[in-house]
């Protein structure tokens, strides 16, 4: 009985061991891995798993999306490139009036808390 137990255990492990996940399957796992990982501590904690979710936090992770570069704000070749990236065809003269409609400073960027004004306002989240 027991060499069956270890028969059929070992031909689970050759089976599991032919699953192979290809680039694509593997960034999936990783950015739904993410979602959860909110710290990026590479674990997931149960405060983590709980819906209810810090909305400064979500929005500040949808500001780093954008400021790809890390210059701490958001540029108009950052919403250039995510409009790009999300298939919006839109003009430059249409991005910028985006831009201009968020930078409160007129420094010509979107800092943090403009984003945060901006998210908040339009109650996307």
């Amino acid at each position: 009985m027991a060499s069956n137990c270890r028969t059929s255990s070992d031909q689970w492990k050759k089976r599991a061991t032919k699953v192979e996940l290809n680039e694509t399957q593997k960034q999936e796992i990783k950015e739904a891995f993410d979602l959860f990982d909110v710290d990026g501590s590479g674990t997931i904690d149960v405060k983590e798993l709980k819906s209810e979710k810090d909305e400064k936090e979500e929005i500040l992770k949808a500001f780093k999306l954008f400021d790809d570069d890390d210059t701490g704000s958001i540029t108009l070749n950052n919403i250039k490139r995510v409009a790009k990236e999300l298939g919006e065809n839109l003009t430059d003269d249409e991005l910028q009036e985006m831009l201009d409609e968020a930078d409160r400073d007129g420094d010509g960027e979107i800092n943090e808390e403009e984003f945060l004004r901006m998210m908040q306002k339009t109650s996307l989240y």
